[in-house]
């Protein structure tokens, strides 16, 4: 339904009938034209909701581009007997050493400082000090895959680590707060890569800003919808934190214009996975899961609301 890396139109074309969405004119019209026909769907930042569903009585199978699913309604494709995959672990060291450069960017201030050179003020005197990682304390909202992968790589940097999540995770050592704003405010650093959808709508909000306190740093590589925008441009305006990094936002590719004027924060469009080497690897787990599929040996990487089990 929209465009899809070459890997991943290529290579469904191989196997299978592909119906291309995304070089239709009239949307609609195509949908009401191949409907009837679909069983498979390939996705990337499409919204799969019961009003689609209801549109395609033959699915079976949705692939989503991409380990985080929040515009699937995967509830709902469960309850209809629809598998839904993401694209999981091949990204997952990608991001998460974006998500380290990010914060080190935002602490040590990179991509102003390269302005600052490249626009000759070197010459006139040095760039003021920047802050610094030494003795910052990293809460992390959100211990998944990515967020492990991100810690280890912090414990490398000799930083504290603590956590937030649903429930406290047996087979790590660092420090679990079950309060998100107890754990802003034993840290210096919140890192957040926890899934998007309602349930976590502004979790990051004025209050849990207002606990990171003025030293507080926010890097965001998950979804943008989990922080609350306009909360953290007046913090980052009045100083209730000292700055941000932000891989994504609410209504991309729109970014609000009070985060832009913002000369503290780093603000980067959405480019955690975006290498070569990763977006291939994702679109090809895109295609495994339809191809293992159809092929009778169940989907590769299903999510959570939709399990599957071998009828062998």
């Amino acid at each position: 339904m929209r465009p899809m890396a070459p890997l991943v139109t290529e290579s469904l074309e191989r196997h299978f009938t592909l119906h291309r969405g995304d070089l239709a004119e009239d949307k609609e019209r195509f949908l009401d034209e191949v409907a009837s026909k679909i069983r498979g769907m390939a996705v990337s930042h499409v919204h799969v909701n019961d009003a689609l569903l209801d549109r395609l009585p033959k699915l079976e199978i949705v692939a989503n581009f991409g380990v985080g699913y929040d515009t699937i309604d995967a509830a709902a494709c469960g309850r209809r007997g629809v598998i839904v995959t993401n694209t999981p672990d091949v990204l997952t060291d990608e991001v998460a050493d974006l998500a380290v450069g990010l914060l080190l960017a935002t602490v040590r201030q990179i991509p102003q400082v390269d302005r600052y050179l490249r626009q000759g003020k070197w010459l006139e005197k040095p760039y003021p000090l920047t802050g610094t990682l030494r003795g910052r304390k990293v809460g992390i909202l959100g211990l998944g895959r990515i967020g492990r992968a991100i810690a280890h790589r912090l414990v490398a940097f000799g930083l504290p680590i603590a956590y937030h999540g649903r429930t406290k995770q047996a087979d790590v050592a660092y420090e679990y707060f079950p309060s998100l704003i107890e754990m802003a405010k034993a840290c210096d650093v919140l890192m957040v890569v926890a899934p998007g959808g309602p349930e976590t709508k502004n979790i990051v909000g004025r209050e849990v800003l207002e606990a990171l306190g003025p030293e507080g740093v926010l890097i965001n590589v998950a979804r943008g919808t989990l922080v609350d925008e306009d909360a953290l441009a007046a913090a980052l305006a009045d100083g209730t934190i000292q700055s941000a990094g932000l891989d994504v936002f609410a209504e991309e590719p729109k970014v609000p214009d009070a985060l832009i004027a913002q000369e503290h924060a780093v603000l980067l469009p959405h480019v955690g996975s975006a290498s070569h080497h990763t977006r291939n690897a994702m679109g090809q787990l895109v295609v495994d899961n339809l191809t293992s599929w159809f092929q009778g040996n169940g989907p590769v990487t299903p999510v959570a609301e939709t399990p599957w089990k071998s009828k062998t």
